[in-house]
């Protein structure tokens, strides 16, 4: 009897180390475009996309997808970061932030998304270790 706990304990283990293990590295990439002058989060996966495709449909224009804000420099008079004005795009699995104005040279800018964010994977959840609260991922960019 006890061998054949261990065995079904052993086999467990494995499934939860698995699934807890196969979303790691598949979280949105955020980069600029090949000219600096949108942002552009891919690597979406595809039941976030879904959601994010059907947001955008409902209400495009008051949707805020992602968070781009110019990050002050060390010689700034004003500590704050400031929000770039822009609009967000969909173009085939890709989300494309497109500013207002161009992206300023030698400027570090702040992305934040909750695009592929997950509460918790089914490993986290068994184990107890669920997030009471999301945070954004985060990426800094430098023009």
């Amino acid at each position: 009897m006890f061998k054949c706990f261990f065995k079904y304990q052993a086999i467990i283990a494995v499934a939860i180390f698995a699934l807890s293990c196969s979303n790691t590295n598949n979280r949105p990439i955020i980069k600029f475009s090949g000219d600096s002058s949108s942002i552009i989060v891919k690597n979406i996966d595809e039941a976030s996309l879904l959601q994010v495709k059907n947001a955008y449909q409902a209400n495009a224009d008051t949707l805020n997808l992602v968070s781009v804000l110019l990050k002050p420099g060390d010689l700034d008079s004003i500590q704050d970061e400031l929000e770039v004005p822009g609009k967000v795009k969909i173009l085939g699995d890709s989300l494309v932030f497109n500013p207002d104005r161009p992206f300023l040279k030698g400027k570090e800018y702040l992305v934040e998304s909750y695009i592929g964010i997950k509460f918790a994977t089914v490993g986290d959840l068994i184990m107890g270790k669920g997030k009471q609260n999301l945070k954004a991922q985060q990426q800094t960019l430098k023009r």
